[in-house]
């Protein structure tokens, strides 16, 4: 038996236990998450952090083209000392974000799913303040990357439950 024969075979039994119990991938034509890509408008970004967050929510989720869903959220985030110098210096910093995020139904503005998400990222407070601004800039998208991840698997995760695809 070759090698890729082989493979097929143990990648049919590998789908075989996802079949039978009823797995349907969540984007799938009538899927429970097929009616959130190009259908979810994003509140509008006010700073830095929240224009990396719907960018990153746009990527995830597409524009928005006929929106039936809206996505309000809010941002906290603070910032943390980790590594202290012996001459009481920071070089490391952690930064720290939380989104509480609803989904509301376009046309009733009814709450139809909502949580709170959380995570963290660092970045080096060595070299030049340019560098060090650099560093902490670059954390703060990629904590937003991050949380706006989060928001969407707890979408496509919830949507079942709120969605009529």
């Amino acid at each position: 038996m070759s090698s890729s024969d082989r493979r097929a075979i143990l990648y049919l039994l590998a789908a075989l236990p996802l079949a039978a119990c009823g797995f349907t991938p969540a984007y799938a034509p009538g899927g429970p998450a097929a009616g959130l890509l190009g259908r979810v408008t994003v509140d509008a970004p006010t700073d830095k952090d929240s224009f990396d967050l719907v960018a990153r929510l746009e990527e995830r989720l597409g524009r928005t083209r006929a929106p039936e869903y809206r996505l309000s959220y809010r941002i906290e985030t603070k910032t943390e000392g980790q590594a202290i110098a012996p001459d009481n210096t920071i070089n490391r910093y952690q930064v720290i974000g939380t989104i509480a995020f609803t989904l509301h139904d376009e046309g009733t503005g009814a709450a139809l799913s909502s949580g709170k998400v959380s995570s963290f990222t660092a970045y080096s407070a060595f070299g030049t303040s340019v560098a060090t601004a650099a560093s902490e800039a670059d954390a703060h998208a990629r904590l937003m990357r991050l949380l706006a991840d989060q928001i969407v698997t707890r979408l496509i995760a919830t949507s079942a439950e709120w969605n009529g695809a």
